[in-house]
């Protein structure tokens, strides 16, 4: 059985001191076995593992009117899989009121970064669930009103006792109307009706607020049967409403959140091409003898093109990774009428005859990310599996045997989901086709002082406003190879320190001759009457290397000075990604004060400037210019 020996291996490989290998087997299991069994296992053998694997630690609050202990499981193993150690705390039964409106439950001294609230409507609103029929239009809009006022009064006092993100159940309408046919007739809300007037109360409450998330929960039972989710009898037995096979899905549709919360998410789509993006090979098939197009069966890699530019949309680079002729190749996608995607979609491309996990690595490096924030998208189970057994960092997608379910796997894969889009989400391509402009004028430049010359660049100094907030926060939680201490913050968490008399935050928008690079540094210090210390000081990868971190510190040092402050701090906390920011501060002047393997502040080194004698001058060849626009 293969449940058995994945298990066997696993355990053998845990023995032996595999712990990535090993954690493919687990991983690999949980495909296999979806079931509560199996999961339990998984986590029971990631206990052992914690500690030799790089697990973000998160804290998550179940708040439910329903029981949940049997998704946990089912929840840790999820997370384990995906880097994620999670510390649940699960509620009691239907005190979700007063866990969130009590500033002293077990709620607020738990701390938790996420909470989910999951409350049945049956629960919520008995009348509108059983026995809206009898209800009279008055009563149920006064139900209705009183049900959106409480959800208004939660995260009201939510959002004052806590500083974690919420995610909030939508209402979810019965598989059969209590009128039948009657339900959409007249002209008053029906039972389903009335339900949808709430949850687009609750969309409209959520978007008031960064740190507010709306799950879907209706649509989620809608899209996998109405009739199907619920067993009656494990919810008259156990309140338990769900049956055995929707725990799963219930368990998936909180990893979409918890991905992203964690920064557990891919930045990149490494795609393949034959029978992935046409049905055929092109180098056997020819270009005219691909299979795509509207009608079966290239109908299914039609669907496969368009959930990769909704991918796009949402920020991913698409990148090609195809064993093929690069010539004959590349033909194929700029001229087959039925392409939907073209060269000019792709940030990168290795379309040649080398090893595929050679190819990602390569992708990544001149992406400047890690491995770990590629997507790896092939039809080939062989590929597949060498590339997870080669580069184990890398998200493999799991594609379905039939291709008229590649698609849907795409848009259901947790990887790919954000909860926030900023505007250098949506040009992130054409960063990196400006980006290619720029390495080519450096190839016919003889100096490095040259090329950054001729590059013109303009960098923008700003205090973090509501417009910037996001794309800040942002940076904070992907930012992780020049990022000197790895801090992440939410918006919420970064929106009440901007407001702080004693703290300083500032972006920073680089320009150059190729165009706007958008907001891609951010730094945060804590200024005190003769000493500033900064939190937070990080560039995104895609401008490293082009001296844009020495502008922004000496916009810093002249704003502390100018402050009255004497000395200027930073600390280093080395993590296994931030390497490129390890002599940082050596290079700018810094004095090294401690160096520490470990305490209290995560260990790394302490550095300071004496502002009253040294200085950091802006490159020459940056003009810096500062702005005052109103905060946050």
């Amino acid at each position: 059985m293969e449940s058995t020996r994945l298990r066997t291996e696993a355990d053998e490989l845990i023995a032996a001191g595999e712990a990535t290998t090993a954690a493919r087997r687990l991983a690999e299991l949980l495909r296999a076995d979806a079931g509560s069994a199996a999961a339990s296992f998984v986590v029971s053998r990631y206990e052992r593992l914690r500690g030799q694997l790089p697990l973000v630690p998160y804290r998550v609050a179940l708040l439910r009117s329903f029981t949940v202990e049997p998704l946990l499981p089912l929840l840790r193993a999820a997370c384990f899989t995906a880097g994620i150690d999670l510390n649940v705390h699960v509620g009691d039964f239907n005190a979700y009121a007063q866990e969130m409106l009590d500033p002293d439950s077990t709620l607020y001294r738990f701390a938790p970064d996420a909470v989910i609230l999951a409350v049945q409507t049956r629960d919520l609103a008995p009348d509108l669930w059983h026995d809206f029929a009898r209800l009279d239009t008055d009563a149920r809009r006064a139900i209705a009103a009183r049900v959106v006022e409480n959800f208004q009064d939660w995260t009201s006092a939510f959002l004052r006792h806590g500083r974690a993100h919420l995610v909030l159940h939508t209402l979810e309408a019965p598989a059969t109307p209590c009128l039948g046919l009657l339900d959409n007739a007249g002209d008053t809300p029906g039972q389903a009706g009335t339900l949808r007037l709430i949850n687009d109360e609750l969309r409209r409450l959520a978007s008031a607020s960064n740190s507010i998330h709306l799950l879907e929960y209706d649509a989620l039972v809608a899209r996998h049967g109405r009739t199907r989710w619920h067993d009656e009898r494990k919810w008259l037995a156990a309140r338990l409403p769900l049956a055995a096979h929707s725990l799963p899905h219930l368990v998936a549709e909180w990893m979409r959140f918890l991905r992203p919360l964690t920064g557990r998410v891919a930045k990149a789509v490494a795609v393949d091409l034959d029978n992935t993006l046409w049905g055929g090979v092109v180098g056997e098939d020819g270009l005219h003898g691909l299979k795509l197009g509207a009608e079966y069966p290239g109908a299914a890699y039609l669907e496969v093109q368009r959930a990769l530019l909704d991918l796009k949309a949402r920020g991913l680079l698409l990148c090609l990774c195809s064993k093929n002729n690069g010539a004959e190749a590349v033909e194929a996608v700029e001229t087959h009428p039925a392409m939907l995607l073209r060269m000019k979609d792709f940030a990168a491309a290795r379309v040649n005859w080398n090893d595929k996990a050679e190819s990602l690595r390569e992708l990544a490096a001149e992406l400047k990310i890690g491995l770990d924030a590629v997507a790896f998208v092939d039809d080939n189970p062989v590929e597949r599996e060498h590339v997870r057994a080669q580069l184990p960092e890398v998200h493999v997608v799991e594609l379905p045997a039939d291709p008229f379910d590649f698609a849907r796997a795409l848009r259901e894969e947790a990887v790919f989901e954000r909860l926030t889009l900023s505007d250098e989400d949506r040009a992130r391509t054409s960063y990196y086709e400006a980006e290619r402009e720029r390495t080519a004028l450096q190839g016919r430049t003889t100096t490095r002082e040259d090329f950054l010359r001729s590059l013109a660049q303009e960098a923008e100094v700003a205090p973090v406003t509501d417009a910037t907030l996001a794309r800040a926060a942002q940076l904070t939680q992907k930012t992780n190879q020049f990022n000197l201490t790895t801090r992440r913050y939410t918006e919420r968490q970064l929106a009440d320190l901007v407001a702080r008399s004693d703290w300083h935050a500032c972006t920073l928008r680089l320009r150059d001759r190729f165009g706007d690079n958008g907001i891609v540094g951010l730094a945060l210090a804590r200024r005190a009457a003769a000493v500033w210390e900064l939190d937070s000081f990080l560039l995104s990868c895609r401008v490293i290397g082009r001296t844009v971190e020495t502008a922004l510190l000496a916009h810093l040092v002249e704003t502390a000075r100018a402050a009255g402050a004497t000395r200027l701090l930073g600390r280093y906390l080395p993590t296994r990604k931030n390497i490129p920011a390890r002599d940082f501060y050596a290079a700018h002047g810094f004095a090294l004060v401690s160096e520490q393997e470990d305490d209290e502040s995560g260990g790394g080194s302490l550095w300071s400037l004496d502002l009253t004698r040294q200085t950091v001058e802006c490159p020459a060849w940056i003009r810096l210019v500062a702005t005052e626009q109103e905060g946050v």
